[in-house]
């Protein structure tokens, strides 16, 4: 039997390498890591644990066509921090995202799954209309519904590792507590938390799986990728519950890069998804067990602060 073989673009980043190693344990089909150098320690490492992994530009369509040649499925995100995409302007993610589109067309892919993230200026209706990296991605959710190809867009939330990626959970001066600090933040406003490594992966290899399943009414449709749902100040609650010391949530000032700012207020004042049921039950029907932001705390927050 020919191997099935998964396109995984990003896959030496924070959602690529979650979705490589989820296909890689459970073994129903064989992942490609797509980066632009295979020559990079990350993808070195991935090969080292039997990954094959191939060039790919998300500007250059033949390398494209070339990496999904032959998949079964392909994993499709962009990163809208990558300096060499910035330089290519405020609309670079959404040229890019349809180049995946465009090029998973061609190659006959069976199976794409696209990471995406709300549209700020429909959601908003037009008050935050500059958070291109939110609007770029929905833009291409709406190339990919009017395209042919077989698909399901899953919709993220804020990266629970960015607790300690950028630092928003601090000791005090005085070394007698910590701060979760989220600039823009409201107390009180609910965010929605993804747990992008542990639960990014098995939410993808959940969509593969059953996408052939007319009954699990896949094709077509957005899920969210989204572990638990809480206010920072509960969040910081669990948090104290397992370091030992107290944790507050502090509402932080803005941090003068307008795009974060605005992407925070975005968020606060009208939340990422306020229509969702979070977790997501069609996803739980397809075997996704989310952990909640409990098990996160305990399991990695009490390991890097206690």
């Amino acid at each position: 039997m020919s191997a099935r073989i998964v396109t995984v673009f990003g896959a030496t980043g924070k959602q690529g390498s979650s979705v490589v190693k989820t296909l890689l344990a459970d073994g129903t089909f064989t992942p490609r890591a797509v980066t632009r150098d295979p020559s990079s320690e990350k993808a070195l490492e991935l090969k080292r644990l039997g990954v094959e992994v191939v060039q790919g530009d998300l500007w250059d369509v033949p390398s494209l066509r070339n990496a999904m040649k032959g998949a079964e499925g392909v994993f499709g995100v962009t990163d809208p921090y990558d300096p060499e995409n910035l330089a290519q302007g405020e609309t670079s993610e959404m040229l890019m995202g349809m180049n995946l589109v465009d090029a998973a067309i061609e190659a006959n892919v069976k199976f794409f799954v696209w990471s995406s993230l709300p549209h700020g200026t429909r959601l908003s209706s037009g008050k935050y209309h500059s958070i291109h990296h939110f609007d770029n991605k929905a833009n291409v959710d709406d190339y990919l519904r009017a395209s042919q190809l077989p698909h399901a867009i899953l919709h993220t939330g804020w990266f629970s590792e960015n607790t300690w990626n950028y630092n928003y959970l601090s000791l005090t001066p005085d070394s007698t507590s910590y701060e979760l600090t989220i600039p823009k933040y409201d107390p009180k406003s609910p965010q929605y938390f993804t747990w992008v490594e542990r639960d990014l992966g098995q939410c993808v290899l959940a969509l593969l799986k059953h996408y052939e399943d007319e009954s699990a009414h896949i094709l077509g449709k957005t899920f969210y990728a989204v572990s638990d749902k809480m206010s920072h100040t509960d969040y910081a609650n669990e948090i104290e519950k397992v370091i030992g010391k107290p944790v507050r949530f502090v509402t932080g000032a803005a941090t003068g890069m307008e795009v974060i700012d605005k992407t925070y207020e975005l968020q606060s004042e009208f939340g990422l998804y306020p229509h969702a049921i979070i977790p997501d039950p069609r996803l739980e029907r397809l075997g996704v067990k989310f952990h909640s932001n409990a098990t996160f705390a305990e399991e990695e927050l009490q390991k890097r602060y206690t």
